[in-house]
């Protein structure tokens, strides 16, 4: 039997701190308690010193690019990154090549990572305009959801058939997440700076080609559609104020019908950092103004907002050095999301407690995730120890997305991860992760 003792940690679990210990048996949380002794003489002992003990982030959209992308990243690169980072499960999205649109290459990515990954993992089934029987054959049970484009994407995975959207919506009973950019709004901004700058569009037009206008018009249908048909819906990755006025904070999250996502880059950026970050924070959607920051911070405090994730989604330094108009959308965020919200907590804008809600309890209440999320008995023992005192600063050399560059490089952060288990196997230590691929696939309650 695999057993291991943290003893004198800051336990972070269900909206209080207490210090404690915790004690693992193979990949289960056995006990949690003030005080735990060694049932054993092999059990290995780990002091926490005092540092905060977390459950595992569970990131709910990243995109880790294999199969067809993984000169990007691929599932064990980008899964090592995560535990690195203090996430011990993902939820992909089905935009690598092929597009995962049909069972059969659902479930090849599903093999993938059972072989490779170093975190647990879903990935979610794409909905495309013809492939509904496909969407309909997804199992609840072993399968995070159902994901839709209502913005460009890779493929053939734009869903703009106004009957296929309702079709899907009223037709499955899984949680149905979405991307929300309303492509006739962006096509038309793009050609407006087209004709003004040509080739040359600069990237700081980036928030006003992806407009609030553009974000807000395809996120009101879609929760307009949900609340016609019932849908369970959960919206990815909001970036403006004006969104915030269609989601509530008046229902306990357990029956919460439509919830919402925010990401660290939208947390973090404003467009006022285009002029010096440029390509490295092009996001679709793309980060906004001030304003927009400061809602959705309001908006993730008062409960409007459910979930912080990252959208991580790395492309190569060559392509984000090219010109504006042909540099990819996107960027690696999971190594440092855990700790770049703690850096918030430094700042005084939220509470350690309110991090772990919103990266690990309620990704795991709205996806109905079995046995994870947070730290209790009988629970996997996804687990993480963070520092608060240890400062880091991000380099090249310390970077572990296959990508090699970070939006945050050159950045100081105040806390660390020390430790990360996946499974009860401790994968991540002393700044370096083992050769330990100790993720499962994600089980869910329904």
């Amino acid at each position: 039997m695999n057993s291991i003792l943290i003893k004198n940690a800051k336990i972070v679990n269900q909206g209080v701190i207490f210090e404690g210990d915790v004690l693992i048996e193979d990949d289960l949380i056995v006990e949690v308690a003030t005080s735990i002794s060694a049932k054993s003489s092999n059990c290995v002992i780990i002091d926490a010193e005092g540092n905060y003990l977390m459950p595992g982030a569970i990131d709910d959209q990243v995109h880790f690019r294999e199969p067809g992308l993984t000169y990007k990243g691929d599932i064990e690169s980008e899964s090592r990154a995560a535990v690195a980072g203090g996430i011990t499960s993902f939820i992909e999205q089905p935009n690598t090549v092929p597009n995962a649109v049909t069972q059969e290459i659902l479930e090849q990515k599903y093999q993938l990572a059972a072989d490779r990954s170093y975190a647990n993992y879903s990935f979610m089934m794409g909905a495309t305009n013809d492939n509904l029987a496909e969407v309909l054959k997804t199992n609840p049970k072993n399968v995070a959801g159902i994901k839709i484009f209502l913005g460009s994407s890779t493929g053939n995975m734009l869903v703009d058939n106004e009957a296929t959207l309702e079709k899907i919506f009223s037709s499955t009973p899984m949680l149905i997440a979405v991307h929300c950019e309303d492509e006739a709004t962006i096509r038309s901004n793009t050609e407006k700076y087209i004709a003004e700058f040509g080739d040359a569009v600069p990237v700081t037009a980036h928030h006003l080609i992806r407009s609030e206008e553009a974000c807000y018009i395809s996120s009101s249908k879609a929760v307009a559609l949900a609340k016609k048909t019932g849908a369970r819906l959960h919206v990815f990755h909001l970036s403006t104020a004006k969104e915030m006025d269609l989601f509530t904070n008046k229902i306990p999250l357990e029956k919460k019908k439509i919830t919402a996502e925010v990401c660290i880059h939208h947390l973090w950026f404003t467009n006022e950092d285009y002029a010096t970050k440029g390509n490295f924070i092009k996001w679709n959607p793309a980060v906004k103004t001030p304003n927009d920051r400061k809602v959705l911070w309001e908006a993730l405090l008062d409960d409007r907002i459910d979930v912080i994730a990252t959208d991580h989604a790395p492309h190569t330094l060559e392509e984000k050095q090219q010109p504006y108009l042909k540099a990819p959308s996107g960027g690696p965020l999971v190594q440092h999301a855990v700790v770049a919200m703690f850096e918030a907590y430094h700042q005084g804008k939220i509470s350690i407690e309110k991090i772990v809600e919103k990266m690990c309890h309620n990704p795991a209440i709205l996806f109905k995730v079995e046995k994870r999320g947070f730290i209790k008995e009988g629970y996997y023992a996804d687990l993480v120890l963070v520092n608060p005192g240890l400062p880091w600063s991000v380099k090249k050399e310390n970077i572990f997305a296959k990508c090699g560059w970070s939006p945050f490089e050159g950045f100081t952060f105040k806390s660390r991860i020390t430790h990360t288990f996946v499974n009860g196997k401790l994968v991540y230590n002393a700044f370096k992760v083992k050769d330990i691929r100790a993720g499962k696939r994600l089980l869910f309650d329904r």
